[in-house]
């Protein structure tokens, strides 16, 4: 493929990466006063690159180091609407602090093409390229507030643990490397359907290790609590949402891919990753007291859901997989949208004691953060309870129809995420007994018309929306599945 045809296939990165440069001079010769201008822009450049991977070729680029397909497309709408959304967050919570600042839409625009390359990785070096473009971006946003200690604690604790996981990438990588003789996937997988050898596999997994860091997937996790209640929380919203969703396609294509021919061996690795994180978020949850924390924590658990999906092996849980995360980031979302929303006498509602009387002082407020607890715990018929409906519905499938894997150990993995949710529903409806039944120790502030707005909005999606949205969502999460290699 000549040049124009790859920037074809790479055009919506091309374009975010010319807007991201474009709006990085705009903010430095209008500094402050161009803040909210760069904040509009980088929105309108990350929806027109959705619309921009909705309808462009497809096809591979640059030696098949990137690739354009049903799954790329899919991931990076979501991933580029649900960025658009974070700019429209921070920009309002910036504006409130009177703390105007261009550089945080430029950085959301510069981790939005680390997810696209992210979604479309056809080799190890693209792979390596993605994560860490969308990484060093995530780094600052999470010490974005220089003035706040928590913040740069979250930086500095993400950076580090970060490059602990880029080095094991990096490793699994080379070892990948030297056995198979190629970075391709392609190359790769037919290397691994003559025989996978114990080089290969010993790579694989510490490309595993890396890439479950990448979704905070236990025992990978130990940054996410931490960064999650030091980091601005209009970023933490974004942390929860896109790069979520780009690490787990990542993660999906790699070894869809790449790995297709050792599904047996990698299968137990992902099952191990999934329980581990359903268990773990769901109990120590329970002792959260922060809001910020806690939802650090069924992040985790839910990344294990999704990681559920993904461990079948199988079109079908792959599907679900996609279904799960983009439900997912609506949902959370939609939370943290409420969490920069609400305050009292100037001072952030964090934790669940500050949640008190919300049903008296703010209802509307109260009904959406109600909804998104209800629809954490998976209970019918919110978006969460159709989330893990399909993942248990695809681990079961994957043991009793597809035969992929033993019927006892699909029942056995189900069965765990099961009493993980019910153990979880402690915390979820703990939270809205002290909003609604608890006295307000105080007034609660007006909610500002952004971040009120995306939490309805948000709200709204997971009930009743869903239910209309759901079956159009499926059958295009069906398309985007069939696009991986699964053998």
């Amino acid at each position: 493929m000549d040049f124009y045809g790859a920037l074809q296939v790479a055009l919506p990165e091309a374009f975010l990466a010319v807007s991201a440069l474009a709006l990085l001079v705009l903010g430095a010769v209008t500094a402050a006063r161009g803040a909210i201008l760069v904040s509009v822009l980088a929105g309108v450049a990350l929806l027109v690159a959705a619309v921009l991977a909705a309808v462009g070729p497809l096809g591979t680029a640059f030696s098949g180091g990137l690739v354009a397909d049903n799954a790329s497309a899919f991931a990076k709408v979501a991933i580029y609407a649900m960025s658009a959304v974070a700019v429209l967050l921070g920009a309002g919570w910036l504006e409130r602090l009177k703390a105007r600042q261009f550089e945080y839409p430029v950085l959301i625009l510069l981790a939005a093409i680390g997810m696209g390359i992210m979604a479309s990785s056809g080799d190890l070096i693209s792979l390596y390229i993605g994560v860490e473009l969308q990484s060093l971006a995530l780094y600052v946003l999470a010490a974005f507030r220089r003035d706040d200690a928590k913040a740069s604690e979250a930086g500095l604790k993400y950076f580090v643990l970060g490059a602990l996981s880029s080095g094991l990438l990096l490793y699994g990588a080379s070892l990948i490397y030297g056995f198979a003789g190629s970075v391709k996937f392609v190359d790769i997988a037919a290397t691994v359907h003559a025989g996978a050898g114990t080089g290969v596999l010993f790579g694989l997994v510490f490309l595993i290790c890396g890439l479950a860091f990448k979704v905070s997937a236990a025992p990978f996790h130990m940054w996410t609590p931490d960064v999650y209640e030091g980091a601005p929380t209009p970023v933490v919203a974004f942390f929860g949402a896109a790069p979520k969703l780009a690490a787990m396609v990542l993660f999906a294509r790699a070894l869809a891919d790449a790995f297709s021919g050792a599904a047996d061996q990698w299968r137990q690795v992902v099952i191990i990753i999934a329980l581990a994180s359903m268990l773990l978020g769901a109990f120590a949850g329970l002792v959260q007291k922060n809001l910020k924390r806690l939802w650090a924590y069924s992040s985790i658990a839910n990344v294990g859901y999704a990681l559920v999906g993904l461990s079948a092996g199988t079109r079908e849980g792959y599907q679900s997989m996609l279904v799960f995360m983009v439900l997912y980031m609506i949902d959370v979302t939609g939370f943290f949208a409420c969490l920069a929303a609400l305050n009292r006498n100037g001072k952030p509602m964090e934790t669940i004691d500050d949640m008190a009387g919300l049903m008296r002082e703010r209802p509307g407020m109260a009904l959406a953060m109600t909804a998104f607890a209800v629809s954490a715990i998976g209970f019918p018929p919110f978006s969460g309870f159709w989330a893990k409906f399909f993942v248990f519905k695809a681990i079961l499938a994957a043991g009793y129809v597809q035969h992929a894997l033993p019927v006892g150990l699909a029942v056995s993995v189900a069965v765990v995420g099961l009493v993980s949710s019910v153990v979880a529903a402690f915390y979820y409806l703990r939270l809205i007994k002290v909003m609604w039944f608890d006295p307000a120790p105080g007034a609660v502030d007006a909610a500002p018309a952004d971040a009120k707005g995306i939490a309805y909005a948000a709200a709204l999606f997971s009930f009743p929306v869903v239910m209309v949205g759901l079956p159009l969502l499926y059958p295009l999460a069906g398309v985007a599945a069939a696009a991986f290699g699964l053998g």
